[in-house]
C-alpha cells in the first residue's frame, strides 16, 4: 500500500502527515531535509513497542547520536515530574534547539514526549511517530501537548506543531482490540460532528477497522486526519472552533477523572459513552431528533460497543460526573460549557449552550432514561 500524504498549514507552521505501512522507512531522508543541523536524537519510546520496532529505528537511525529513553504509558504518569525528569536528561547530554526529539508511542506518550519538547530550550525539533490507532487519528494531529493534574485531565500543556507525523499502520497489528475500539471512538466522532458521508461509510466499514483491513483502515485514518485539520487549521489554539472536536469529550473526561485513569475503561471508551450522553443531551435540549440518536446507537450495537454506555443507563451514575464535569477546560465560567449534536455531520458553536450545574442535576433523569 502506498503512502498517503497529509500537509498541515496554518499562519506560523506547516508539516505533512504519512500515512500507510512502512512509513519508518522514508525518516532519515526526512530528518535530514527537515532538520538538517540535527547530530543528537533523544528517542523516547514506549515500553509497551515491541522490541522489533524498536530495532528499525535504531537502524534508521544510525547515522546519528542517538540516546534511548524509556516511557511508562499510562495517565499517571502524564504530570509535571514526569516531564521534569525528561527534561534533566536532555540537559544532562547537552541537548541543543537544532537537535531532535522523537516520540514513539501512543497518545499519552506523545502529549508528554510534545510538550516536553516545547518547553525545552523554548522549543527544540519535535517528530511524532504514534503507534496506537487513538494517536494516528487524533492526537498526533493539531499540535496539542499536556499532562493532568489533580484537578482534571490535560489541564497543564503548550501548543507546539511537530516537524513530521510518522502514521506506520504496521504497529497496529500489535494492538490488542480494547486499544482498537479506543481510536475507533475517534474515527466516529469526526463522522459524527462532520461528515455524514463518511458516517454513512462507517456503518459499512466499522467491523473491518476494527479487525484491521488495510484499505478500510488507511482510508478511516486518512479521513479522520482530515477531518481533524478542518478544525485546527481554523483555530489552531482552540479559542473557538476547534472545541467542536471535543464533542462527546465534557463527559468523557470526566467520566476518566472520576475513575482515577483506570485501566478498566480507556480514554476511547469514555469518548464513546460520552458521545451516546451528549446525544442524549441534545435530544433533551430538542436540539437533536431522537432518530439520530438511534442512528448513532446503531453502530455501536452493530459492532458489540453499547457496553460502554449501558453503565450509564440511571441517575446515580449520571449525578457522580457531575462534579467532574466542572473542571473541562471548555469551561469558562460556572456553567458547563457542551457541544451538542443537531444531525449528523452538525454540532452546535462553542459557548452556544451552557447548562448550570443545578439544572443539569435536574435533568439527570432524563439522561438516564434513553
Amino acid at each position: 500500500m502506498k503512502n498517503q500524504e497529509i500537509k498541515f498549514r496554518d499562519n506560523l507552521d506547516s508539516y505533512s502527515v504519512f500515512i500507510g505501512s512502512n512509513t519508518l522507512n522514508i525518516l532519515p531522508h526526512q530528518i535530514k531535509k527537515l532538520c538538517p543541523k540535527t547530530k543528537k536524537i533523544a528517542l523516547i519510546i514506549d515500553k509497551k513497542i515491541p522490541n522489533k520496532f524498536k530495532k528499525i529505528l535504531k537502524r534508521k537511525l544510525k547515522n546519528y547520536n542517538v540516546f534511548v529513553f524509556s516511557f511508562s504509558s499510562n495517565e499517571k504518569m502524564k504530570t509535571l515530574k514526569t516531564v521534569d525528569s525528561y527534561l534533566k536528561k536532555l540537559l544532562s547530554k547537552n541537548f541543543n534547539r537544532s537537535d531532535l526529539v522523537i516520540g514513539v508511542g501512543g497518545g499519552i506518550t506523545g502529549d508528554v514526549v510534545s510538550f516536553v519538547a516545547s518547553i525545552y530550550k523554548r522549543g527544540i525539533n519535535f517528530i511524532n511517530i504514534p503507534t496506537t490507532l487513538l494517536a494516528q487519528v487524533d492526537s498526533a494531529i493539531g499540535g496539542k501537548t499536556g499532562v493532568n493534574s489533580s484537578y482534571g485531565k490535560n489541564l497543564i500543556g503548550s501548543f507546539y506543531q511537530p516537524k513530521l507525523v510518522l502514521a506506520d499502520t504496521n504497529f497496529l497489528n500489535s494492538l490488542p482490540k480494547k486499544e482498537m475500539v479506543c481510536g475507533y471512538a475517534e474515527i466516529l466522532k469526526h463522522g459524527i460532528i462532520k461528515d455524514k458521508k463518511f458516517f454513512n461509510w462507517l456503518k459499512d466499514n466499522s467491523k473491518r477497522i476494527l479487525l484491521r483491513k488495510k484499505n478500510e483502515l488507511a482510508y478511516a485514518i486518512k479521513k479522520s486526519c482530515l477531518i481533524k485539520m478542518h478544525f485546527v487549521n481554523q483555530d489552531v489554539n482552540e479559542k473557538g472552533l476547534r472545541m467542536v472536536l471535543n464533542f462527546g469529550h465534557t463527559f468523557a473526561h470526566a467520566i476518566e477523572v472520576k475513575n482515577n485513569y483506570s485501566k478498566k475503561i480507556t480514554h476511547g471508551e469514555a469518548v464513546l459513552s460520552g458521545i451516546i450522553l451528549a446525544t442524549r443531551l441534545s435530544v433533551i435540549k430538542k436540539i437533536c431528533k431522537f432518530k439520530t440518536l438511534q442512528e448513532i446507537k446503531k453502530i455501536y450495537l452493530d459492532n458489540n460497543l453499547g457496553y460502554t454506555y449501558k453503565k450509564f443507563s440511571n441517575v446515580r451514575s449520571i449525578t457522580n460526573l457531575i462534579p467532574y464535569l466542572k473542571s473541562d477546560k471548555k469551561n469558562n465560567d460556572d456553567k458547563i460549557n457542551f457541544i451538542f449534536l443537531k444531525s449528523i455531520g452538525k454540532t452546535t458553536k462553542p459557548d452556544k449552550f451552557k447548562i448550570s450545574v443545578e439544572n443539569l442535576k435536574k435533568i439527570s433523569k432524563f439522561i438516564a432514561q434513553f
